[in-house]
């Protein structure tokens, strides 16, 4: 399995630019804790989102980034449990060829991914893997 480090997809001529449409359902959490992904443990604070998106997979976003990232849907008040919509917030995204591990950020989770997964890249040194399928389903090249 490839171990990636040291990314950097503004410099990689086979990434483009993303942005996600997808409606998730979000509780915050009262404790810290972990949860299980997909493609490997999320652990996360207090009071960070805990995400489960369209396709049925679930996820943590720390609570600086989902406010940056989701809006609220219909009566749900921003900081509530409840339906949230992705921002059009452009990620970079590669799919890759092979199988591949990457930590989400520096010290954070390993996160892994199968060949044709994507690797996102959504600011400077925070990253994420998401599976083809899904990929295809909720993201839209700009």
């Amino acid at each position: 399995m490839l171990e990636l480090t040291n990314i950097e997809l503004t410099r990689d001529k086979s990434a483009a630019r993303f942005v996600k449409h997808e409606g998730v359902d979000v509780v915050f959490a009262l404790t810290a804790g972990e949860l299980i992904s997909r493609e490997g443990p999320n652990r996360f604070d207090a009071g960070d989102a805990l995400i489960t998106g369209s396709t049925g997979d679930r996820w943590s976003v720390s609570r600086s980034r989902f406010d940056a990232r989701y809006a609220p849907v219909g009566a749900v008040i921003h900081g509530e449990d409840g339906r949230y919509q992705a921002r059009p917030v452009p990620v970079l995204a590669k799919q890759m060829t092979e199988a591949f591990s990457l930590a989400r950020r520096v010290g954070g989770d390993m996160l892994s991914g199968a060949a044709q997964d994507w690797l996102l890249q959504y600011g400077p040194g925070d990253y994420g893997i998401v599976e083809d399928a899904r990929f295809q389903a909720v993201y839209r090249r700009l």
